[in-house]
């Protein structure tokens, strides 16, 4: 059984792996609630009892059939919003427990916030989720971020319970700084007693040729509370548990998944900066109409993932 522990000072506690579900839905793998539901419940039978979503996602329906019939305190919900007053940030937790199926959320994030300055933007919203905290409704209140600023920003709201940061041993998609500046942050924050969980932590998926390189470097980190990882197939599940149990991808899952049929997806919300065409030497992905568009060139080498500021490229 994979042991829990509490996710800085809110006495939650969860599991060290937190199952990632955007890769189940149409975004990504395209699952059907079925299969969805069944990774779910298959997780939370192998001891992984916490979920990372948001509302950008659209995969509500997903998680509320995977957790259905089991006592609700079982499961820890995390949930991430762009609202930045009072009536957005109500709307989005309203359409969250409907959705859901659930009286409280356990964890509910301002989505992708980048320093400070956004933060302050986004007070009303913080004001609002820290008035529900107190009613009861939501557990504990934080953000995630891809930037070095969000986290020193993070560090200066000491209302705020939980940060989901972006880290990897390669420091692939960190802006604003590089890796040791993201991890002196988080030192600092876990120096306040606050939770800390990570995405991101195979690169978007470019880090799985080096997996237990990846996985190693997160479980040697005593700052990190638990980490974020996408999953969409039962093998997946299994080596993820193995690699941060063990530390070793045993040879019948490394087959398993190396016979899956890999593609190259751009996410809807691709801004075309470009930065992906330029990186690509093989002629593999163009800017078509303003948005990435993989070519027959591609080779599926993931590269371009690197240099996507958005984390829209994946091969999955």
């Amino acid at each position: 059984m994979i042991e829990k522990k509490s996710l800085g000072r809110t006495g939650i506690f969860v599991s060290p792996i937190c199952l990632g579900s955007l890769t189940m839905t149409p975004f990504q793998s395209n699952l059907t609630i079925a299969e969805g539901a069944h990774l779910i419940r298959s997780a939370g039978e192998r001891g992984i009892n916490f979920i990372d979503t948001a509302e950008l996602y659209e995969n509500y329906e997903y998680i509320a059939a995977g957790i259905k019939g089991v006592p609700r305190d079982q499961w820890v919900l995390a949930t991430k919003t762009y609202a930045y007053d009072r009536l957005g940030a109500e709307k989005s937790l309203g359409r969250a427990l409907q959705e859901l199926g659930t009286d409280y959320i356990d964890l509910f994030l301002l989505h992708e916030q980048e320093s400070i300055h956004t933060l302050r933007g986004h007070m009303q919203a913080i004001e609002y989720l820290l008035q529900q905290k107190e009613a009861g409704t939501i557990r504990a209140v934080g953000i995630s971020t891809h930037r070095v600023e969000g986290a020193r920003g993070f560090r200066q709201i000491p209302e705020l319970d939980v940060i989901h940061p972006i880290l990897n041993v390669d420091g692939i998609g960190i802006q604003g700084g590089n890796l040791e500046d993201m991890l002196r942050e988080l030192e600092a924050i876990k120096a306040q007693n606050r939770g800390i969980y990570a995405m991101k932590i195979l690169g978007g998926g470019h880090l799985i040729p080096e997996v237990e390189r990846a996985f190693a470097f997160v479980r040697g980190l005593r700052i990190l509370d638990a980490v974020a990882v996408g999953m969409q197939s039962l093998e997946e599940l299994e080596a993820n548990i193995a690699l941060w149990q063990h530390g070793v991808l045993p040879e019948e899952l490394r087959l398993a998944l190396g016979k899956k049929k890999r593609r190259l997806i751009v996410a809807d919300y691709c801004i075309g900066c470009g930065n992906c065409e330029r990186a690509c030497r093989s002629g593999g992905i163009r800017l078509v109409e303003g948005r990435a568009t993989p070519t027959e060139n591609c080779i599926l080498c993931g590269y371009c993932a690197r240099y996507c500021p958005e984390f829209c490229i994946k091969v999955i």
